[in-house]
């Protein structure tokens, strides 16, 4: 699984939608708020150790940091007064079309904040609540680094969500409006690009690989279930039934997304198959279970280790070769390639290098099927050299494609052709709403394994706001089949 911007397109919910949820009680730095989630988000603590998290341990305090802060919080204010969410501040200042269109509660949570009680209190908000802490510190760094701020500025704790993902629906359906277009033109001007040290090149791709899938087996499953599948599930049920999907159905739905994509190569008995991003081993396990050899690569070590144990122990390490290699290094021939959500980690001026490292090793008459996150191709157009929270915090050096990009690409520098896509976006926001769940579910246990309250807010926001990028219908993801131009394959598109 690799995200890295949440503004895509796909086949989600349509944008300004809201999802019900029930009402839970929690508490922000002291003070009783609703929450629509069933967990209590860790709070970090006073002193943020400035070793591990500089950049959320201080706030910014250069002259044009707070100059930017003073125009952001402008903008921000602007924006939300529109938004259906309900912004509270401290001094009981609510915003948002809630507050616009009950100018009672308004005056209510002013009149509860001066005589010192919670806001609101009382029952659900119609729309999600985010709620400003420290609201100075808050525009200052959503002032200082846009995006990256926001998502900075949760860690710290200068603001909460009573259901994160419900908020930054608001955002991720309306990116293109937030800000006024005089100044997103001047976005690129402004805000930082990706550092030349997480391009994709072979000498930096094993570290941009490493900064993630190397932080801990121990904490991948905390929160993956017993398949250790880190990728979209394809679930049987659709509709209102799939919004709905319980923990329980998730191993056979990663195994089921799985099986559709060997059935598509065409992996059977005696299959030279080539996977690219081993990931923890369980599509090397279903491909050598059908009687197929299995070459898989990584650049994770510590998948590495977990991949050939679990091999080891299902009785298939004759059959499955798991070595630490960049794609681009393999060599040999292979019936069937597959690759399950990594082409967001190869970088934009790879992708044609992929898919050409494809080609030469793709037998004749072979099939490749890939899973792939996409976004629009505007908006790939426009973020493919930004430098996002992400990015920095989680995956380096990725970048999401669109399927044109894909279609040109192997039109143009290759001699592949996409003959089948099917889309399954929705799938994914419940595959991330089941981890998220599970996630916070066992925080005393990720602690317990040295990940701290900043760490652990660090991950749900993540979950939260790639979440929010399939539940609007920003991002997709796909299962994509090619195979060589000559083949006489028909193509199909669709969506379950």
């Amino acid at each position: 699984m690799t995200m890295t911007e949440a503004t895509g397109s796909g086949t989600g919910r349509a944008p300004g939608t809201t999802r019900s949820s029930a009402a839970y009680s929690t508490t922000v730095n002291g003070g009783a708020v609703n929450s629509r989630v069933p967990y209590t988000v860790p709070q970090p603590p006073v002193t943020i150790d400035a070793a591990i998290w500089p950049s959320i341990a201080a706030v910014p305090s250069s002259l044009k940091a707070r100059v930017a802060g003073r125009a952001a919080d402008a903008i921000f204010k602007a924006a939300v007064r529109r938004l259906p969410l309900e912004v509270r501040y401290p001094d009981g200042t609510v915003l948002g079309k809630a507050a616009f269109g009950n100018a009672v509660l308004g005056s209510s949570a002013r009149e509860q904040a001066a005589s010192g009680e919670a806001a609101s209190d009382q029952t659900p908000a119609a729309y999600p609540v985010m709620t400003i802490n420290r609201p100075e510190a808050f525009a200052t760094r959503l002032g200082d680094g846009g995006l990256i701020g926001l998502g900075e500025s949760f860690m710290a704790g200068d603001w909460d969500a009573d259901d994160l993902t419900a908020v930054m629906e608001v955002f991720a359906s309306r990116v293109g409006t937030l800000v006024p277009e005089p100044l997103q033109k001047l976005r690129g001007l402004y805000l930082p690009h990706q550092p030349r040290r997480e391009r994709n090149t072979e000498k930096n791709t094993r570290s941009n690989i490493s900064r993630h899938y190397d932080l801990s087996n121990e904490l991948f499953a905390s929160f993956l279930d017993s398949t250790m599948t880190y990728s979209s599930a394809l679930f049987p049920e659709s509709g209102d039934a799939l919004r709905s999907v319980p923990w329980d159905g998730l191993a056979a739905a990663q195994q089921a997304k799985i099986d559709r994509l060997l059935d598509k190569a065409g992996v059977t008995e005696g299959t030279r198959v080539l996977e690219i991003g081993t990931g923890w081993g369980e599509l090397a396990l279903r491909a050598a279970a059908r009687g197929a050899t299995v070459y898989s690569v990584t650049l994770s070590s510590e998948q590495q280790e977990l991949a050939r144990q679990r091999v080891a122990e299902a009785g298939y390490a004759d059959a499955v070769t798991i070595e630490l290699k960049d794609y681009r290094a393999v060599e040999g021939e292979y019936d069937a390639v597959v690759s399950v959500e990594m082409i967001e980690a190869v970088g934009f001026e790879y992708w044609a290098t992929y898919f050409q490292t494809i080609e030469r090793v793709l037998a004749p008459g072979g099939k490749v099927a890939i899973q792939a996150i996409t976004i629009a191709h505007d908006r790939l157009m426009a973020t493919r050299t930004s430098y996002t929270w992400v990015h920095k915090y989680i995956f380096p050096g990725g970048v999401i494609p669109s399927v044109r990009a894909i279609e040109d690409i192997t039109e143009k520098q290759t001699g592949l052709r996409v003959r089948e896509r099917l889309a399954m976006g929705e799938h994914y926001a419940q595959t991330l709403r089941l981890w998220e769940e599970r996630f916070m579910a066992r925080a005393d246990e990720v602690g317990a394994m040295g990940f701290d309250a900043v760490f652990q807010r660090m991950w749900l926001f993540y979950l939260c706001y790639c979440r929010a990028g399939f539940e609007t219908g920003y991002l997709d993801v796909q299962q994509i089949v090619l195979d060589h131009a000559f083949s006489k394959s028909a193509t199909t598109k669709g969506a379950i």
